[in-house]
């Protein structure tokens, strides 16, 4: 049985849906009772447990074979990540106890890196995880590639991508939560003893103009980039209800300035194979039916 967390999400679905398909017993760890029925009906086990509930954790991930652990996002926090510190207290002890055989924990690009910012939440995570004494499999993927759902509105209304990500025709590290479920899918299969790395991208690496070019093909328009200096990002964050903004401009300073980044600049990290058109279609589609509802 594989516990999976985070089972409603695009990545933890994607993984879930990957396990089903091979055969594989699945149990859904939820926090909502209401969408336990989706998950049965798919052929799986359902535990219900909250990411901060030692108890309700360490009974789902009992008799496990494998447990996914996805973290909860905190894109706000407050100084020294206190929220990120109690669920990682939380997951650890129930991981202690539980004792499964093996555990893959969703981490990402930058979870090394070598000044705080927003990732700096991950890193304390594999610290931690890491310290149990399971074997256990940090997969760290680069940017999501459905991140730019966010763009679609301005792209479509506007013709205009407004980029954090700079200069427009420098390539990102991207890949799809399709890549990402399938990928720990395959390693929740694997043996293997201790601590691991792996590392996740795209088949090719994505700039804010390749992201613009994928967009005017799938809209059939004209789309340009246009850079948001960074003296501005601070007050763009604070009026859409930040109250610590530094944490995530620290993090798009680490993309843009190179020191977060893979360990040897990606040549050995295993890359993964959806296009990124292919997500731009998705998401434009996805914001059509929101707009038609």
């Amino acid at each position: 049985m594989y516990a999976i967390t985070g089972i409603t999400g695009k990545v933890g679905g994607a993984l879930a849906r990957s396990l089903l398909a091979g055969g594989l017993p699945v149990r859904a760890v939820l926090r909502d009772k209401a969408k336990a029925a989706e998950w049965r009906t798919r052929g799986c086990d359902v535990a219900l447990a909250e990411m901060d509930d030692a108890a309700s954790l360490t009974s789902a991930f009992r008799g496990a074979t494998g447990v996914f652990i996805l973290p909860p996002s905190e894109f706000d926090p407050e100084p020294g990540f206190p929220e990120a510190r109690r669920v990682i207290a939380t997951v650890a002890a129930a991981l202690a106890e539980a004792r499964p055989g093996k555990v893959v924990c969703l981490s990402t690009i930058g979870a090394d890196a070598p000044h705080e910012n927003l990732l700096t939440q991950r890193m304390l995570m594999e610290q931690s995880l890491g310290e149990i004494g399971l074997p256990i499999t940090f997969l760290r993927p680069g940017w999501f590639m459905e991140n730019a759902l966010w763009d679609v509105p301005s792209a479509r209304d506007e013709g205009v991508l407004r980029s954090f990500l700079q200069p427009a025709d420098r390539p990102f590290p991207m890949v799809a939560t399709q890549d990402v479920g399938r990928q720990a899918a395959m390693l929740l299969r694997e043996d293997w003893s201790g601590a691991r790395v792996v590392e996740l991208e795209g088949s090719a690496r994505v700039s804010p103009n390749d992201l613009a070019r994928a967009f005017a093909t799938v809209l059939e328009r004209p789309v340009r980039v246009e850079t948001v200096l960074r003296e501005s990002w601070e007050e763009i964050f604070r009026s859409q209800g930040t109250q610590n903004p530094s944490p995530r401009i620290r993090m798009l300073d680490g993309f843009n300035e190179g020191w977060i980044e893979f360990s040897d600049h990606g040549r050995s990290a295993v890359k993964g194979t959806t296009t990124l058109e292919s997500v731009i279609v998705e998401l434009v589609r996805a914001c059509q039916g929101k707009t038609a509802a």
